[in-house]
């Protein structure tokens, strides 16, 4: 299934609904007590999924009304994540492009949700304040039971989901400090969306194909088999010293074709568009404002 968390343009507060191919029903038309949002889905548990899944395959059979996902506007595809966890230095081409080393230890860092913005919305940044804004690529990770001290090998069983993540990053403060969260954590540095697809559509999280298309060109162009640590091994790791409980979203790292690393270099300007597309899950659209 697909979920997304939509409004009508106007009104303030996205409700939690599921996408079917180009229309969406919510949740609170289906359900008396429907979750309010993806995070208090994913904290109710399997059998509240279940339950979704038998309300939206009755009203389908019953040929209720949808409404166009055209007509809506995204919100992050996650709100309230019980935290968000990025990994750097993922790809051996991005990192061989940044300088960066390929440690033996995950290079980790948390992505403030302030920065959290959904597909179509427009990101907006001071020019004073930086100048070298970038685009990452990632695919993002959702947990849904509780992971701790997990194997490789069953950490895959701790997915709840996986949805496409945007990391905007401004270099020219990424490389001036020792840390990377606060130049990644801008408000709406962390486009995701425009939907979570559950995990049991996707087969295998390695096997996924990764664009980025900065105003018609295409910058970014790999598959996540490319990634130095796999989805499983970078769960079984963090699972290793702290518990990841359900909602956390990780995102997985950018593959090469990062714009601070051509000649010349490309960055988003005032007015760029900016959309990562993964395949099985779909397109993240970010139009940039530079004030």
């Amino acid at each position: 299934m697909k979920f997304a968390h939509l409004r009508v343009d106007g009104q303030p507060t996205p409700r939690l609904a599921t996408v079917i191919g180009d229309d969406a029903l919510f949740l609170d038309d289906l359900l008396p007590d429907a979750p309010r949002d993806l995070q208090d889905l994913i904290e109710r548990g399997p059998d509240a999924l279940d339950d979704v899944r038998t309300a939206v395959a009755t009203a389908v059979d019953r040929g209720a009304p949808t409404t166009p996902v055209a007509e809506l506007r995204h919100s992050s595809a996650v709100l309230r994540p019980a935290q968000v966890l990025a990994i750097g230095a993922n790809y051996a081409a991005h990192a061989s492009e940044l300088k960066l080393r390929s440690e033996s230890a995950m290079t980790i860092f948390s992505l403030w949700p302030n920065s959290l913005t959904g597909h179509g919305q427009t990101t907006e940044w001071a020019g004073d304040v930086a100048t070298q804004v970038d685009y990452e690529a990632e695919l993002g990770v959702i947990i849904g039971t509780a992971a701790k001290d997990v194997s490789p090998v069953d950490a895959l069983d701790h997915v709840w989901g996986y949805t496409v993540v945007n990391d905007i990053t401004a270099r020219d403060i990424q490389f001036s400090e020792a840390q990377w969260s606060r130049c990644k954590s801008f408000d709406g540095f962390t486009p995701t969306g425009p939907v979570v697809v559950t995990a049991d559509e996707i087969a295998d999280p390695q096997d996924l194909w990764l664009t980025t298309n900065l105003d018609g060109h295409i910058l970014q162009d790999a598959s996540t088999n490319e990634m130095v640590r796999s989805v499983a091994e970078i769960i079984s790791y963090l699972s290793k010293t702290a518990t990841l409980p359900p909602g956390t979203l990780i995102s997985t790292g950018s593959p090469g074709g990062a714009g601070y690393s051509r000649n010349p270099q490309v960055f988003l300007k005032d007015g760029s568009t900016v959309t990562v597309s993964i395949e099985g899950i779909g397109s993240l659209t970010t139009h940039c404002r530079v004030v």
